[in-house]
């Protein structure tokens, strides 16, 4: 490194940055081993299994006797009896699937269905019942048909979900990062003391944004490691998009956080700006459940939530094999968001 390059503002206030860093435990705690946590911690609970038994309570009565054992001769079939009173509290909290009440006479027995058609275990134990009772009465299939396993790498949830938890690191490390940096910087009084240096705001603004980017990008590699090891999860398309996406949304949170904190004087007042701009992008942008899920009206709010075109790029790279013209869209939204949180608060930034 040259020495006008040492010398440089920018290089010198990343430094800095860098040192304050790695002095911090709790701060490398919270950017290298807690994603990996969450990763493991997620990837354990949502893993890929066998499907269990569903759980089937029978009303008591005068044909639950002979109607049990039916059942159960069915591996797919977990199943019980009880009062009516004490079936519909089993449905009421979860403990079971679907209610069955047998009726008609030991020779033409009737049954009848009590279950919730938006739970999709109900759904599936009502399905899988009716299929266990129409064969026993002699229903053949007119059409032969034939299934073979496949398991596939990119669809298990821990596929979906870490495309999710890459995009939730980076916006929680630019915009924590740097906001809260930037107002604690300015309690103490530090901002005040660069004010009477030569130095530019831009070269400021600029070295938080780069020793933001250089925190973030080595937690972003620890969890693409970690995933593959542990569970198996492959990047279907190229490294190179990846790569690109990574560094255009670290750059793109790291504005919003200059942006956030250009002004705030108080911890609180940071704290509630960040949570204010954060919380719609946890609960919309898709980073543990598909974005798609919510109603059509609210789809165009979503679309343009800052993480939603990310992580959406990333799944399309690393769970269908996109390629960097395939995401355009995606990458102008994103680098569109950089550049105007980045203009604005070099535009709005105040040193007191």
């Amino acid at each position: 490194m040259s020495g006008a390059i040492r010398r440089h503002p920018v290089t010198q206030l990343f430094l800095a940055r860098f040192r304050e860093f790695v002095r911090q435990p709790e701060a490398v705690f919270w950017s290298y081993v807690f994603p990996l946590v969450m990763m493991i911690s997620l990837g354990l609970a949502f893993r890929s299994e066998p499907m269990e038994a569903v759980s089937v309570a029978v009303e008591s009565g005068p044909f639950t006797d002979a109607l049990i054992p039916r059942l159960a001769a069915d591996s797919r079939l977990q199943v019980a009896s009880g009062s009516p009173e004490e079936c519909r509290q089993k449905l009421r909290a979860g403990l079971c699937e679907l209610i069955i009440v047998a009726g008609g006479t030991a020779a033409e027995p009737t049954f009848h269905y009590l279950y919730d058609p938006t739970r999709p275990g109900s759904v599936h134990a009502r399905n899988t019942a009716d299929d266990v009772l129409q064969r026993q009465a002699g229903r053949r299939d007119a059409v032969v048909t034939s299934d073979q396993a496949v398991t596939e790498s990119g669809s298990r949830y821990i596929d979906f979900l870490v495309p999710g938890l890459i995009g939730m690191g980076l916006m929680g490390g630019g915009v924590w990062g740097v906001g809260f940096a930037i107002v604690d910087m300015r309690i103490r009084r530090l901002l005040k003391r660069f004010l009477g240096t030569p130095m530019r705001k831009s070269h400021f603004i600029l070295a938080m944004m780069m020793s933001r980017m250089v925190f973030m990008i080595p937690e972003i590699v620890i969890v693409l490691v970690a995933s593959r090891i542990l569970f198996g999860v492959v990047n279907h398309g190229s490294y190179l998009p990846v790569a690109l996406l990574i560094l255009l949304g670290a750059f793109e949170f790291a504005g919003i956080g200059l942006l956030i904190a250009c002004r705030a004087r108080t911890l609180e007042a940071v704290s509630g700006l960040m949570n204010l701009a954060m919380v719609p992008m946890w609960i919309g942008s898709g980073i543990f459940f598909s974005a798609s899920r919510f109603p059509g009206a609210v789809q165009p709010l979503i679309d343009v939530l800052p993480l939603t075109p990310l992580i959406a790029a990333l799944r399309h790279v690393m769970q269908e094999g996109a390629g960097l013209t395939q995401i355009v869209p995606e990458l102008g939204l994103i680098l569109g968001w950089g550049l105007v949180t980045f203009v604005l608060a070099l535009r709005y930034f105040r040193w007191e």
